[in-house]
């Protein structure tokens, strides 16, 4: 028997448009899609119309037995001879899972690609007016969770980093800028938390590292969201382009 492939997309961050050329091919040729909960799901239409269309998103507490039940489905559905499309939100290299299930798939002897994706923790600060890096502000980057902000060092992060991009923390925020502070890290520092970036609900709020759990809260910001710690969020007052939602309507460039 022929054994199948399996494609492990990017989808991009929320917009659609955001999901690369070849990610889009591998939708239109795949016989199965795995798809997760924050994909948007207008990306769906570019499967074929017989494709097997399966949702696998993760709630809170159950991660762990989700990511079980696909890695069996992948190898099942590869294993009838058929093309399979993981599709995960963002890049699937970047806080996505992606390790394991490659290592799952090249254990069984599973042929695999990793077709990458624009992750949200550059796309949704960009879409909010803030780009991560600037010649003026900074010469560096720190992606790290915020699922696990305990296993963080943020000693390191607030001695030796320009700009620190948190995925996973909304839950986490008001811990997160404590320990920031206590390990170093100016109260004053600007900083910025970005609800659904890339889509039409992106809400943006953006303060003083120390105000920022306060801030959020009284704008009644959750997740999904980006966390953004660093001086190109000043730039925000001036470069911030996409229309964001107040009030029920959209308008640009508004802080809500």
């Amino acid at each position: 028997m022929t054994v199948g492939k399996v494609y492990l997309v990017g989808a991009g961050p929320g917009d659609e448009k955001l999901i690369t050329v070849y990610g889009r091919e591998c939708l239109e040729r795949a016989d199965v899609v795995i798809y997760d909960r924050l994909i948007n799901r207008k990306l769906l239409r570019y499967a074929k119309p017989d494709a097997e269309l399966l949702y696998c998103g993760k709630e809170p507490g159950k991660h762990d037995t989700v990511q079980e039940q696909i890695h069996k489905l992948l190898i099942q559905h590869a294993q009838q001879g058929k093309t399979v499309v993981r599709l995960k939100g963002g890049d699937p290299c970047v806080f996505g899972r992606v390790g394991e299930e490659a290592e799952v798939l090249a254990q069984v002897g599973i042929p695999f690609e990793i077709v990458p994706g624009v992750t949200s923790g550059i796309a949704a600060p960009a879409y909010a007016g803030i780009p991560v890096t600037h010649r003026d502000y900074a010469d560096s980057v720190a992606i790290v969770t915020g699922h696990r902000s305990q296993s963080v060092d943020w000693e390191a992060l607030a001695r030796g980093c320009d700009t620190i991009v948190v995925y996973m923390g909304a839950a986490s925020l008001l811990d997160i800028c404590r320990r920031l502070i206590a390990a170093g890290k100016a109260a004053e520092t600007p900083a910025a938390i970005i609800e659904w970036g890339t889509t039409e609900r992106q809400r943006t709020v953006a303060s003083a590292l120390s105000t920022l759990p306060l801030e959020a809260e009284k704008a009644g910001i959750s997740h999904p969201a980006i966390i953004i710690i660093g001086d190109v969020v000043r730039l925000r007052e001036m470069l911030r382009w996409f229309p964001e939602r107040q009030g029920g309507e959209a308008v640009a460039g508004t802080t809500s």
